[in-house]
């Protein structure tokens, strides 16, 4: 059921790697394809990463293939899941029957025991974004109003953004996933300034909202050997905790950011100097 396994890395190999050994082990692409539910596995935080795409029929999250023992179980039946629609359009996510209309940037929180997830509407692009759970928290939509966003960055330092913080315990109740979507304004191109590293949970982004002739220059590694992956329009990459993750695009874009690991602490996080970066 799952396209691609992306397995732990340790920092050290980071200076041997080719750049497609780089794209292989941490750049997760084609999520997106219409009339698919596409997932991939990565064994950082159990990370199942995927994309969904209904088009005149909806589509179901697949169910449990293996182990045998579990073969034809829900997906979710030890797992929490969080969705956002990243289309133009707007999409309905059902939920055990229960049915969410989700508008362009709209999240939606599925707790751990759920049965069966279906996704319908032409246009709507769903991402998806599941993590092992310990407890059962309340189903709940979430959108960019239900919150405050976080102003952060200038204009002057290309780097003006907005943060919106969607799966977080003062917003929605999980049991391990954290997620948000954070929105650059024109001119900015920066994301995360000044770096950062979670060594107590690993982060994915998926970047969006850039043009087919854009692209983002994803760093990642230790602070001071630092590498980049090239990265297109809808493609999601892996941050070890080890790893730093910073963006920099040669427009503005959007990018939802999500975390799972030890704890749900948001402020959890070493800030580094840019003077350190190498």
């Amino acid at each position: 059921m799952y396209e691609k396994t992306y397995y732990a890395t340790h920092p050290s190999m980071m200076s041997r790697a080719t750049n497609d050994e780089l794209r292989d082990r941490y750049l997760v692409s084609k999520l997106f394809r219409a009339g698919q539910v596409v997932l991939t596995y990565s064994h950082g935080e159990r990370f199942v990463i995927g994309g969904a795409v209904p088009g005149a029929t909806p589509l179901t999250l697949p169910r449990q293939a293996e182990p045998a023992s579990a073969k034809d179980h829900s997906l979710l039946e030890r797992r929490e899941l969080g969705i956002v629609n990243i289309g133009a359009v707007e999409g309905t996510v059902v939920v055990d029957g229960e049915a969410f209309r989700l508008a362009r940037y709209d999240a939606l929180y599925v707790p751990m025991g759920t049965r069966d997830v279906t996704f319908s509407g032409e246009g709507a692009r769903f991402y998806l974004l599941s993590v092992p759970a310990h407890r059962v928290y309340p189903l709940r939509k979430v959108t960019l109003a239900d919150r405050e966003p976080m102003y952060r960055g200038s204009r002057e330092a290309s780097n003006e953004r907005t943060i919106h913080q969607l799966i977080l315990p003062h917003t929605c109740l999980s049991a391990s996933l954290c997620l948000g979507l954070t929105r650059l304004e024109p001119g900015s191109v920066w994301n995360t300034m000044p770096p950062h590293i979670h060594e107590r949970r690993s982060e994915i982004y998926l970047y969006f909202d850039l043009n087919d002739d854009h692209r983002v220059f994803h760093f990642m590694g230790q602070a001071d050997s630092l590498r980049h992956i090239i990265m297109r329009n809808e493609e999601a990459v892996i941050s070890p905790p080890w790893s730093v993750h910073m963006g920099a695009g040669t427009s503005n874009y959007s990018f939802v950011w999500a975390m799972a690991g030890e704890n749900l602490d948001y402020n959890d996080m070493d800030v580094l100097d840019l003077c350190q970066l190498r």
